[in-house]
């Protein structure tokens, strides 16, 4: 019993130490204009998000592996509004907030797509 709890916690840290950081500190840019300075968000590659922060778990093709489901299916089963919900509350093995914001959104709005 005690092999398998500690076989589950070590799973466990190594799930969340592959899901990495969340690094957004290049995706706002300041555009200044002659009487003001605006802040433009640059439009999210959700795919090179995903390569990012899902493939570690998910498998480079989406396809799951270990305790990660497969995802490259996910719009079959899930709305955009399900997938939205588990990015940002986790689900499983899965923690949440590795993406936030409107990266998590876009991703949502991917993975939904894939059915």
């Amino acid at each position: 019993m005690n092999k398998k709890l500690l076989a589950l916690i070590f799973g466990a840290g190594l799930v969340l130490a592959a899901c990495g950081g969340n690094d957004n500190a290049d995706k706002d840019k300041d555009v200044s204009t002659d009487t003001e300075t605006t802040t433009e968000t640059a439009s999210v590659d959700a795919e090179q998000v995903v390569n990012g922060k899902c493939i570690m778990c998910h498998g480079q093709n989406l396809e799951g592996q270990g305790n990660a489901p497969a995802l490259k299916n996910v719009g079959a089963r899930l709305s955009q509004d399900e997938i939205l919900n588990v990015i940002e509350n986790g689900q499983g093995a899965m923690p949440g907030n590795i993406i936030t914001g409107e990266d998590a959104q876009a991703v949502a709005k991917w993975l939904a797509e894939k059915k």
